[in-house]
C-alpha cells in the first residue's frame, strides 16, 4: 500500500513539474476599465475588458500593467481630441468556467470636421502591453509593446480552443475594400534572444517557434490542443510552414528599449537552438493578415492556457 501511494504521489510530482499554468490563462479573473466616451459620440461608458485580476476602473485613465502580462486589442484611443472605445476581446462561458472570447469587428468613429474612421478589427490577445491612448491607425503595432523578459524552454504550448471561421472567400482589406482570400486564425507563441546596442537599437534573433493557423470551424470544443516548440532554425523541422517565418519588415513587433523609446524590432534571424531565451511573445488573434485586413465574422474562444517542460 505504501509503495502504491508513493508511486502515485511520484506522479502526481511529475505531472506538476510537466505542465505549468500561464499567469490568467484561465481567464476566470478580468478588470472592467469604463471608459467615457466624448459627448460628441454620446458620452456613454464604454467597458473594456483586460485579463487582469478582478477589478474595476472607472475614468480615461492609462492602465497600469504591473499586475498582468496580457493585454489585448480592446483600445482606449483618442483622436483629434475625441475619446473613443474600442471591443473585440470579452469573457464569455468556457467549457468549464470563463474563457476569453475574441472577434473581427468593424469600428467607427465620425464626427463632422474632426474624424471619420471606420476599420476592420482583428480581436486578439498578447504579452505585453498597449500604449495608450491609441492616437491614430496608421500602425498598430507601433502602439504595442510586445512579449515580456522570459528565460524558460517549454517543450509546447497547450489549449482549449472553440472556432468560427465563416470562410466565405471573401476579406475587408484597407479602405474597407472586398477582396478575395482567406483568413485562418492564429496561436503563435515566440522565443526570442534580445540585445540592445549602444544607440538604442533592439536586435532579435528567434530561438523558439510555436505556430499554428486554425482555418476552419471546429463545432466544439478542442481540448488539450498541442502546438510544439522548435527550437532553432524552424524551417528545417518537417512541421515548418511558411507562416512560422520571421517577423520583420511591416510585420515587426515593437518594445521600448532601456530609453524609454518604442523601437521596432524585426526579427533579424535564426538563433542557435541553445542561444538563451530572453524574451517570449504570445499572441493569439482571428485573423493572421496584415493590420485593418481579414475575415469579418471570425471568433475564437480561448481557455486553460499552459506550457508545457
Amino acid at each position: 500500500m505504501l509503495v502504491a501511494v508513493t508511486a502515485l504521489l511520484a506522479s502526481v510530482s511529475l505531472y506538476a513539474q510537466r505542465y505549468e499554468n500561464v499567469p490568467f490563462g484561465d481567464f476566470e479573473k478580468w478588470t472592467v476599465r469604463y471608459i467615457k466616451e466624448s459627448s460628441l459620440l454620446g458620452g456613454r461608458e464604454h467597458p473594456l475588458h483586460m485579463i487582469a485580476p478582478t477589478d474595476t476602473i472607472r475614468g480615461n485613465r492609462i492602465y497600469d500593467y504591473s499586475k498582468t502580462i496580457w493585454s489585448t486589442s480592446n483600445a482606449y484611443a483618442v483622436m483629434m481630441g475625441v475619446v473613443k472605445a474600442s471591443s473585440s476581446v470579452i469573457p464569455d462561458k468556457g467549457p468549464a468556467g470563463t474563457c476569453a472570447k475574441i472577434e473581427t469587428v468593424f469600428d467607427s468613429c465620425k464626427v463632422a470636421g474632426l474624424v471619420n474612421v471606420k476599420v476592420l478589427v482583428k480581436g486578439a490577445i498578447f504579452w505585453g502591453k498597449t500604449f495608450e491612448p491609441i492616437s491614430g491607425v496608421k500602425d498598430s503595432y507601433g502602439f504595442m509593446d510586445w512579449g515580456i523578459p522570459f528565460t524558460r524552454r517549454p517543450n509546447a504550448v497547450l489549449l482549449d480552443y472553440r472556432s468560427f471561421v465563416p470562410n466565405t472567400g471573401k476579406l475587408v482589406s484597407k479602405g474597407n475594400k472586398i477582396i478575395d482570400g482567406y483568413d485562418p486564425e492564429s496561436v503563435m507563441f515566440l522565443l526570442q534572444n534580445r540585445k540592445e546596442d549602444s544607440k538604442g537599437n533592439i536586435h532579435v534573433k528567434r530561438v523558439g517557434t510555436a505556430v499554428c493557423h486554425i482555418d476552419k470551424s471546429s463545432g466544439r470544443w478542442v481540448m488539450n490542443f498541442r502546438i510544439p516548440v522548435i527550437y532553432g532554425d524552424a524551417r528545417k523541422d518537417p512541421s515548418y510552414r511558411e507562416y512560422m517565418d520571421l517577423v520583420t519588415g511591416n510585420q515587426s513587433f515593437y518594445a521600448l528599449n532601456s530609453r524609454g523609446k518604442r523601437v521596432p524590432i524585426p526579427e533579424e534571424g535564426w538563433g542557435d537552438a541553445s542561444m538563451p531565451v530572453t524574451h517570449a511573445i504570445m499572441y493569439i488573434s482571428t485573423g493572421s493578415h496584415e493590420s485593418f485586413v481579414g475575415a469579418l465574422g471570425n471568433t475564437l474562444w480561448v481557455d486553460n492556457i499552459r506550457l508545457e517542460y
